[in-house]
């Protein structure tokens, strides 16, 4: 029928609406769909309605019957027109239907941050986006956008996003930051010197790192770090595993704020005040797991092949290094260099743990430079269990 087409994967139907559904060809479009089901059988219904131009009380009728058939139905990609209709006769309040997103390309645009799960780009003069690496990243951003509204209610300098957009294949998060440069780019332009960006980027840290949020707000890294160690576990010898897996453990439970990826394309200058972004990774615990992270940003990933932090946060391994051993110095709020390295240590550790894992996820034995990353690792960790008898600092 020219009004409706159908697929199905994975037992879900997804049937798109074209044009017009009123009381013309409502009885034929319902018939159609019914038959679809009929031969189809699938657990879930999606309803696409990205071509449907108009719906009358018929074809809203449609609905209710499907509804009461397919109890998850829900109803996708809503012109605003339409999503009026729907909105305007209640229909929001008993159905899932979400409106279609505005399409954007971010093809020649600069990118101003990246993080585990996406990249940042700069669409124009007020205004970034994050564009997530996964397809279907809808879940993503609807947490990334309670968590960064729950950083922001404790006071932590966030930018919060306000609508979300298709990019290509996928999705992403749209931000207002008028004027706002990346401590990153501030580096690179020479408008700041690295010592006095990195005194900026731990005034921050401090702040987040004091803030106590609940139980089931954020997710624990703690936890997150244990399944890191747990998986090394077929790759190390069997002593050095239960050493490092009870120095994990021993990480004393810390209801804490962290960011979870904190490096300088992460962290905005606007108008003079500090602002963090790419909020999807916040959690909570003990600082070590932060500072692991830290490390691996500044150093770890880079520490076989040293043109990586060039890509990764656009400054040289040169200065990422030294930017690395102020900003812990800034943290610790000491001079003496064997605190610092006592500490770097326990960072590297960890550290270490995830970029070892994260090759070998990645296939990383199939490769002489993934082979060589590995067995990297693997020789840190190896030196470090066996010199490390707590993690805590």
């Amino acid at each position: 029928m020219e009004y409706i087409t159908y697929k199905t994967e994975d037992s879900c139907m997804t049937v798109f609406l074209k044009g017009h559904i009123d009381s013309a060809n409502a009885n034929a479009v319902e018939k159609e769909i019914g038959e679809a089901l009929d031969r189809e059988t699938p657990d879930h219904l999606v309803i696409d309605a990205g071509d449907l131009t108009y719906i009358s009380s018929a074809g809203l009728r449609i609905l209710l019957r499907l509804r009461k058939e397919m109890k998850d139905l829900k109803v996708i990609n809503v012109s605003p027109e339409v999503y009026e209709i729907f909105d305007m006769t209640g229909f929001t309040e008993i159905l899932d239907i979400q409106k279609a997103y505005r399409v954007i390309s971010v093809e020649g645009c600069e990118v101003i941050g990246q993080g585990a799960n996406g990249k940042v780009y700069r669409i124009d003069p007020d205004t970034i986006v994050k564009v997530y690496m996964n397809p279907d990243s809808l879940p993503e951003i609807h947490r990334e956008r309670e968590l960064a509204r729950a950083a922001f209610v404790l006071g932590i300098p966030t930018a919060i996003p306000y609508d979300v957009v298709r990019v290509g294949d996928g999705y992403g998060s749209v931000f207002e930051l008028l004027n706002a440069t990346s401590f990153a780019k501030l580096i690179i332009n020479g408008e700041k010197d690295p010592m006095e960006v990195a005194a900026m980027s731990i005034d921050l840290l401090k702040l987040i790192h004091s803030t106590v949020i609940k139980p089931g707000t954020m997710p624990d890294m703690k936890a997150v770090a244990l399944d890191w160690a747990d998986f090394l576990k077929d790759y190390l010898p069997e002593d050095k595993w239960a050493k490092l897996h009870k120095l994990v453990a021993d990480v004393p439970y810390d209801m804490h704020m962290m960011h979870g990826d904190y490096h300088i394309k992460n962290v905005m200058l606007q108008n003079g005040e500090v602002l963090l972004i790419d909020m999807d990774t916040l959690c909570h615990g003990h600082p070590i797991f932060e500072l692991a992270s830290m490390f691996n940003a500044y150093a770890g990933y880079s520490d076989v092949d040293h043109s990586v932090v060039k890509d990764f946060i656009g400054i040289p391994y040169e200065v990422s290094v030294p930017f690395w051993r102020e900003s812990l110095r800034l943290y610790l709020g000491t001079d003496d260099e064997d605190r610092i390295n006592e500490v770097e240590e326990k960072a590297k550790l960890i550290g270490f743990v995830r970029i070892m894992r994260r090759r070998i996820r990645r296939n990383g034995f199939d490769t002489e430079e993934g082979r060589k990353e590995i067995e990297n690792a693997k020789a840190h960790i190896l030196e470090l269990v066996d010199k490390l008898d707590t993690l805590t600092f």
